[in-house]
């Protein structure tokens, strides 16, 4: 088992959910499996744990986005009209990595940042290497024509494990997608159930 499937499956058993919802996490199953020698029984959680639990699952989800990265990103979200928690998902919905993954270009959003890092995606034609990088409505995400057939790509082009969301617009045969609208909350096919009102409350604090 490698490093990065380690890390995933350590994130999923730290949080107690199958935050991707895949059918090989060893939550899948429903085995609780906390982390820890013995897997120590879980505590009440006060309402700051849950606070904390709710972000760490919405940073992890992201591919565990970095604190101070994640941090700037709920401080544009206040600085936006409208709702600070939904305002943070629409930014973090916009993330080309996040993008990649959603367009089932890449398995897991961890897969879909090292696609875009290695240089494999394109956006509007032009070649971006930039995880974080902001897409606009009407922006065309496609992967390289010498990207194309790589064998992870095909795979999650093909599997049937989640669909792609309504917001965006996905051409497997071609291998690019339209980033459509912003979502809101609602719109987005979280596999666990996500509370970034709690983030609000706890950078509030």
């Amino acid at each position: 088992m490698s490093k990065r499937v380690e890390a995933k499956y350590k994130i999923n058993r730290r949080l107690g959910v199958n935050l991707w919802g895949r059918g090989k996490s060893p939550l899948a199953h429903g085995k609780e499996n906390p982390p820890g020698q013995h897997g120590a029984r879980r505590k009440k959680v006060s309402d700051y744990g849950t606070q904390l639990m709710a972000k760490q699952k919405l940073k992890g989800y992201y591919g565990n986005i970095g604190e101070k990265q994640f941090r700037k990103l709920y401080d544009e979200a206040v600085r936006r009209r409208g709702d600070t928690s939904e305002n943070l998902i629409e930014l973090l919905e916009r993330r080309l990595d996040a993008a990649v993954y959603r367009f089932k270009f890449a398995p897991t959003p961890f897969a879909a940042r090292q696609i875009v890092n290695h240089g494999h995606i394109q956006v509007n034609g032009r070649r971006v290497n930039i995880g974080s990088y902001r897409l606009r409505d009407g922006d065309v995400v496609s992967v390289r024509p010498k990207s194309k057939d790589m064998a992870l790509i095909l795979e999650a082009a093909q599997s049937g494990e989640r669909d792609v969301p309504d917001y965006l617009e996905a051409d497997h045969k071609d291998m690019k997608g339209k980033f459509v609208r912003a979502p809101k909350l609602a719109d987005v096919p979280y596999p666990v159930q996500m509370e970034p009102n709690l983030v609000v409350e706890f950078y509030s604090r």
